[in-house]
This record gives C-alpha cells, sequence and structure tokens, in this order.
C-alpha cells in the first residue's frame, strides 16, 4: 500500500495534520482545501490505492471480532461482505502498518482496507455498540491490553463518557436528556423534536451508573452525598465553538437518582415571527398588537410548547433605541442584545411578583414577564399596562379564550381583563417532516375526510388538498423521518362582543365560539395548512382533534 496521497502533497502546513485526531482530519483538510468531505475521501483513497465506501453494513459480530478500544482508537470497523479469506475493513483515515498488523493478529485474514466518511463512520459506531462505548470500554478490567499498557483512568473515563453523551445530544438537536435508573440498567433518553429517543448504550454501563450520577452532580456544583432530597443546579458546558447552559435536577428514584438536563444553547441563532410557523397574516396581526404604546399581549400553551421563543421573537421584533425593554425570565433561554434581561431566583425570594415591582422602578416602556403564575403577578402586569406600559407575557392553557378565564379564577376583576389584554396567542409545536426523505402519503380520499372530521375541519377540503406527504426516515434525520419543529396558532384579538362576554363572566366556550364567529382560525386549521404545505404530517396534527375549550 502506498504511504502517500497526492492530496496530502497540496497542504503546505503537514504538522497540523498530526495535532488533530484521526476522525477529524478529513474535515480539516476539507476546511483547508475548500473541498467536500467526500471529495477528499475519494482523493485520499486514490492517493493510497485503496477503495472508497460511502454505504456500507458492519459485521453483525463486529464487537467480537475487534475490542472496542482499538475500534475507537483507529476509527475503523469490519463491514460486509464477510470472507473467508480476507476481512473488508473501512476506516476514517489512511490506515498505516501498524494498523494491518493488529487487524492480521487479531482475525488472522488479509485485511482489504477502505476510506469512509469519518461522520458515517462515528454514527456506525454509536449505532452499533452505543454513546460513550470507547469511554468505558478502556477502564473495563476485563480488557485484554493488545498493544502496550496504558493504565486508564476510571475517572477520565466517566468524564468522557459524560462528555459525549452531552456532545451527541448537542448534535442531535436534543432539547434534554434523561438519565433514569433502572433496575438492571441505567436507561439515557434525548427529547429530540418534543418526542423522548432512547440512547444505545454499551452494555458493561450499569456497572457505571453510581459514577456517571455523581459526575454531573459534581459538574453542577452539587451535593454527591445527598441522595434522599431533590437538588438542582448548573452547568455550564463547551464544546468547541458551543456554549451550554445547562439545568440539571435530580430526584431520588427506586434504584438510584434520576436526572434530568435541560439544555440551553448560549447565543443560538435568533428565530424570527415568520420562522416560527406563522403565516404572513397572522404575522402581520401580531406586529400591529405589539406595536400598541400600552397594553397586555399573552402566549399561551403547555409546557414545551415554544412560548418563550414566541415572546423572544416578539420582543427581536419591536426593540429600537429608543425603548427601554426589561425582561424576567426563569430561565433566560435566550440572550437578546440591546435589552434588559433578569433572571428570577426563588432562593432568595426573587420571583416574577418581586422582579416586577422593582423593574416597575427602573422607566421601561416594554416588559417581558416569563409567566403569570400567581394573582400577585397578574395584578402588577395589569397595573402596568394601565400605567402606559406594553406588557408581553405567558400562561399555561389549553386555547386562547382559556388566558381570559384563566385570569379570572386567579382573582382579577372582568372589567380589569377587558380593558387590558389586547391580543392572545395560542400555539402549539408539530415536527416537521425532514426535507430530505419526506414521500408522498398514501390516503384514501375517504380516510381524509373521516381524519378532517375529527379535527373540526370541513370535509370539503379533502377536495382541494394537493398531495400530502409522509415520513420515511434517513440519515439526515436519525431515521425519524423529521428534523425540528414549527408551530401552529391560534390568535385571539379583542373586540366589544368579547369584552362583554368577559364582563358577563362567560365560560371559555362562549367566548371561543365568539372569536371562532368573529373570524379566528382554530390551531387545527393552522396545522392542517402545515399538511397541505408539505411541512408536516396529518399523523403529526391528529392529536389535536382532542383539544376541547373548557366549559
Amino acid at each position: 500500500m502506498k504511504q502517500q496521497s497526492g492530496l496530502l502533497d497540496r497542504i503546505e502546513n503537514k504538522e497540523l495534520l498530526e495535532e488533530v485526531a484521526l476522525e477529524a482530519r478529513v474535515g480539516k483538510i476539507a476546511e483547508m482545501l475548500g473541498e467536500s468531505e467526500e471529495q477528499v475521501v475519494e482523493a485520499l483513497a486514490r492517493g493510497v490505492g485503496i477503495g472508497v465506501k460511502f454505504e456500507f453494513e458492519i459485521l453483525p459480530n463486529s464487537a467480537e471480532l475487534f475490542p472496542l478500544k482499538l475500534i475507537h482508537k483507529y476509527k475503523c470497523l469490519p463491514i460486509l461482505p464477510a470472507e473467508d479469506a480476507r476481512i473488508h475493513v473501512v476506516s476514517s483515515w489512511i490506515p498505516n502498518e501498524r494498523m494491518t498488523q493488529w487487524v492480521y493478529s487479531i482475525t488472522g485474514k488479509e485485511v482489504v482496507w477502505y476510506l469512509g466518511l469519518p461522520s458515517d463512520i462515528t454514527d456506525a459506531m454509536i449505532h452499533s455498540f452505543g454513546v460513550g462505548s470507547g469511554s468505558l470500554e478502556a477502564s473495563a478490567s476485563e480488557f485484554e491490553e493488545i498493544e502496550e499498557a496504558v493504565e486508564e483512568n476510571a475517572d477520565a473515563a466517566i468524564i468522557r463518557f459524560v462528555n459525549e453523551i452531552i456532545v451527541r445530544a448537542l448534535d442531535d438537536h436534543a432539547t434534554d436528556i434523561h438519565f433514569e435508573p433502572q433496575k438492571t440498567a441505567l436507561q439515557i433518553r434525548y427529547r429530540i423534536d418534543g418526542d423522548l429517543i432512547p440512547v444505545k448504550l454499551p452494555e458493561n454501563l450499569v456497572k457505571f451508573q453510581s459514577a456517571i450520577i455523581s459526575r454531573l452532580k459534581i459538574m453542577a456544583k452539587l451535593n454527591i452525598s445527598e441522595k434522599r432530597r431533590p437538588q438542582d443546579g448548573r452547568i455550564r458546558f463547551v464544546s468547541g465553538a458551543k456554549e451550554l447552559d445547562i439545568r440539571l435536577s435530580t430526584l431520588p428514584a427506586m434504584y438510584g437518582e434520576s436526572v434530568s438536563l435541560r439544555l440551553l444553547m448560549q447565543g443560538s441563532q435568533p428565530i424570527t415571527l415568520s420562522e416560527i410557523g406563522l403565516t404572513a397574516a397572522e404575522e402581520k396581526r401580531i406586529e400591529g398588537a405589539i406595536q400598541r404604546p400600552h397594553g397586555i399581549i399573552l402566549v399561551t400553551g403547555p409546557t414545551g410548547s415554544g412560548k418563550s421563543t414566541t415572546l423572544g421573537a416578539c420582543i427581536r421584533k419591536i426593540r429600537t433605541p429608543e425603548k427601554r425593554i426589561i425582561t424576567v425570565e426563569d430561565p433566560v433561554e435566550y440572550e437578546i442584545e440591546g435589552i434588559n434581561q433578569s433572571q428570577v431566583n426563588q432562593e432568595i425570594g426573587f420571583n416574577f411578583a418581586s422582579a416586577l415591582r422593582h423593574i416597575l422602578r427602573q422607566d421601561p416602556d416594554i416588559l417581558m414577564i416569563g409567566e403569570i403564575r400567581d394573582r400577585e403577578t397578574a395584578d402588577i402586569a395589569i397595573r402596568a399596562s394601565m400605567t402606559g406600559h406594553l406588557v408581553l407575557s405567558s400562561l399555561h392553557t389549553n386555547d386562547a379564550a382559556g388566558a381570559l378565564t384563566r385570569l379570572i379564577d386567579m382573582g382579577i376583576e372582568p372589567f380589569l381583563i377587558a380593558s387590558t389584554v389586547e391580543m392572545i396567542l395560542a400555539q402549539r409545536l408539530v415536527r416537521r417532516l425532514c426535507t430530505k426523505c419526506a414521500k408522498p402519503a398514501k390516503i384514501g380520499k375517504e380516510s381524509l375526510r373521516e381524519s378532517l372530521r375529527t379535527l373540526g375541519i370541513d370535509a370539503i377540503e379533502a377536495e382541494h388538498a394537493p398531495l400530502l406527504k409522509q415520513a420515511h426516515g434517513c440519515d439526515h434525520c436519525r431515521n425519524l423521518g423529521y428534523r425540528g419543529r414549527i408551530g401552529i396558532f391560534e390568535i385571539l384579538t379583542m373586540s366589544e362582543a368579547i369584552h362583554k362576554r368577559i364582563i358577563q363572566r362567560a365560560s371559555a366556550k362562549e367566548i371561543a365560539e365568539q372569536a371562532y364567529h368573529e373570524g379566528m382560525k382554530k390551531i387545527q386549521w393552522s396545522g392542517w395548512e402545515k399538511v397541505k404545505q408539505g411541512i408536516t404530517t396529518l399523523e403529526s396534527i391528529l392529536p389535536f382533534a382532542q383539544l376541547e375549550t373548557p366549559e
């Protein structure tokens, strides 16, 4: 086998590559030469006289055939086809004589080398052996050392494993990580696009369970000896150019402590009103409301429905040097340049209500309250709007009309609500179809009509619907068929008729019926519009057919 590649001759500073990990070298060369990773892999393979494998299938008995430590060290995998006389291996980097010798010494077979994309090889390793398998395998006592004896520190292995779990969550765009001790295993799951996805893990993970939980608590500066009470903490995690603010929560469970991590990306890309899923007409209505000098704008929905994202988009839309904007949040999820953001701290009694009392002395023009949770906060928000401030906040209610009755239930006088609340935006998040693999959906007309009737939408829509799409699955979306989420909405704008119903203490259902009569579109209709546009699927919006405005 040749030991040099013509492509490597084009690189001026080859010493830089020696400092880069094997799996990162192809990407580094692509960056240096301004070429794609596929082009680099093909050029390297030609230069050393080996083949290329962009698609491959790992041998079923890989873990028995090759020690995991060496698989991770050299970033290579035995692949099909399986032959008696030879073994086929795909590698992230140009194989050397030492790699060929250890493959032969382990298998007794001649090796056929291929180069592949490092990202494909890494994904295949995780799929087959689990996240962090290399870190934990290196510290396992049963590992028989094949190369020179190197004592691995178990603590260092745990640190690497935890870091790999978090980095992989970042790569998969997860919002939460859950470590859940079971009777015979430690289960780890990512929340991706609203769904919980189990993480493939090494088989020997259970023996490291206590050490992993302790490592997480150390990172959050918590008391590792206290296992009987829940604890909360924060972790600042840096991975390359990415900086994470992680909120950690522990909860005693039957077989150990359950640990949940909420991942908040610092300096993440700001999201605009149009990017959250609003139509041009809906965006125009919201812009009209948030440009008013005073009043209350509410965003409603359950936990995880994107309320904070929408509020942040509204603030970014109306911020100007002439306006003083102050927020109080729990926690601060998105940093917004040019405004004053404050975070509640329950331990010292700095909650939404106490923060608002002080904020009003700061001469603000616009206030953003992360959530109205109690009467005291609602009272101050009402008072602020009546004294010439624009107030943006959120409420946990199922629909827009329910926010009005929720405020009444808190003890706010109906006439105060009617005179201050200007608009209510109810929202949910649905999964976006993966643009790489979505395919036409095979749905019969009668089945489609039945689904539309379930959603409360006129079945005639089935006749005018274009070809709908369905999820399929590919490497880009982790074979889920979906990648990312988008909002669906209903917007209630106040009118004289709705004012009267509020003052009469009408039910949420009566207020909603009045709003529908005046032209408000149901949240199910917003979802159907996204289905027709090929953004999401009918299956994704059908659960919202169960949403009923309470009496």
